[in-house]
């Protein structure tokens, strides 16, 4: 039986039980790895994730599409920042982006060296798990957070991405997977808990606070809609640190 471990934060990644040949889910929904899918519906070609923005002028130089946000906000001379609303209004086919965020970047390239990475949100849930479940690998869910920080809303989206998981099962009627340590129960139970609304439910969290303050609520509210994208952002095994759709 495939079993899943959750880390709630980055810091824990490090801790994880699950060391070797596992894939890795990494998780930002506000606002990365939902924008992150928009750039790739937009037609984006790649994305490179980038931990420092002294990276950006080396990849602009190369034609790259600078996109890069810090605390919220973009960052000066960059094209775009860390909207998927703003994404989606774009046409980049074809298109290459230096990607640079707060929290989702630096959780991305931190599990960079997992046999499989591929990018969740609510938005591709469905057909991320179809993509995982196609894999015979453990799984290891990598939560951004908010600078190390757990995140509400990244711990809700695991317990769904979990609780889809724990209801697949083999041709003999089995389960496939099991869960690994006490964080994903708790994310299950999480997101049992929250009901319907997650838009509601989201409402007290402490992120969901800072954008509103940044007048991004459409971007809150398309983050924790489920499926509007079938695509799976992952990593590209030839040429990582690169996120490609396969």
């Amino acid at each position: 039986m495939r079993r899943i471990e959750l880390c709630i934060s980055p810091v824990m990644y490090d801790l994880r039980e699950i060391r070797d040949g596992h894939c890795t889910v990494v998780v930002d929904i506000l606002r990365a790895s939902t924008s992150i899918c928009a750039a790739f519906m937009a037609g984006a070609e790649c994305v490179v994730p980038l931990a420092s923005l002294d990276e950006l002028p080396f990849y602009r130089d190369l034609g790259y599409i600078l996109a890069s946000e810090r605390d919220g906000k973009k960052v000066e001379g960059a094209v775009c920042g860390n909207s998927p609303t703003e994404y989606l209004t774009m046409d980049l086919k074809g298109k290459r982006l230096a990607y640079s965020t707060t929290n989702g970047t630096v959780a991305i390239l931190k599990a960079s060296s997992s046999r499989r990475l591929f990018v969740g949100a609510f938005a591709n849930i469905s057909a991320l798990v179809d993509a995982v479940v196609a894999c015979p690998q453990d799984i290891v869910v990598l939560c951004a957070g908010w600078k190390e920080a757990v995140s509400l809303e990244d711990t809700l989206f695991a317990g769904a991405f979990i609780s889809r998981l724990l209801s697949r099962s083999d041709g003999d009627g089995q389960p496939l997977y099991a869960m690994a340590n006490d964080a994903a129960v708790m994310a299950v139970d999480l997101f049992a808990a929250a009901g319907d609304d997650l838009y509601a439910y989201c409402g007290k969290a402490t992120h969901v606070e800072r954008l509103r303050r940044l007048d991004y609520d459409n971007d809150i509210r398309f983050a924790l809609r489920m499926d509007t994208c079938r695509l799976v952002p992952q990593m590209d095994p030839s040429e990582a640190p690169r996120l490609v759709c396969g």
